[in-house]
Parts: C-alpha cells; structure tokens; sequence
C-alpha cells in the first residue's frame, strides 16, 4: 500500500517542524532534528544491513529547501548540508505516525554510543 501525498506541506522555522496535511483531514509534525537523523540516504542508512551511521550534534538542524520529486517523494535539505535523502510519502507518514519510538531509540542509541544532539 502506498501512503498517499499530502494535500499542504508547510516548513514551520520558528517551531522547527515539518507540517503535512491530507485529504482525510489529519494531519503531522515532524521535527527537524528527527528528520535529519532519519533520513533515507545512504549517508544515514548505511550501505547494507545495521543500524546506518549515528548522527550527531543535529539539535538545531534546519530544513534549507523542500522539493517535490514526482509524486512519490519529498527532497529535503539541510542547514548542516544534508540534501541526498529522498522521503517517499510512506516514509513520511511511517515517521510522523511513529515519531516516539523512532526517538526513543535514537535517544538511547546516543547514550550507547556516547554521542550528543548538541552541536
């Protein structure tokens, strides 16, 4: 099943969230940071199986551009230079509706791995 495109998508600096709106009249936020630390690229995922590289020092990321690609994706990028990852419409809604488990993890990866969100 694919998730469907958002009917409005707002990049919302001064609360530092991606705002998307659908048909059916719901609606997410995304935070930058979790974007930034998810992101689909390779960069981030890594190149085969396991858990990608941890990414750091992302607290006061900011999202420079946003761009349609086709009608499958969103092209994000970021003030720290990140621009390769490609968030499918499916990935988006995946982490907006999973946000507080994606974050958990990400907060507890740091802590074993001794890295930080500051920059």
């Amino acid at each position: 099943m694919t998730a469907e495109r958002p009917t409005n998508i707002r990049v919302r600096k001064r609360s530092r969230l991606l705002h998307l709106d659908y048909a059916d009249d719901s609606s997410l936020e995304l935070p930058f940071e979790l974007l930034r630390v998810y992101s689909p690229s390779a960069e981030v995922r890594g190149h085969g199986m396991g858990p990608g590289l941890l990414q750091t020092g992302k607290q006061d990321v900011e999202i420079t551009g946003a761009e349609m690609v086709g009608n499958y994706a969103l092209k994000l990028s970021f003030s720290d230079g990140h621009d390769s990852g490609l968030f499918t419409w499916e990935y988006l809604r995946d982490l907006g509706e999973h946000q507080t488990t994606y974050w958990a993890r990400y907060l507890e990866r740091l802590a074993q791995e001794g890295g930080s969100r500051a920059p």
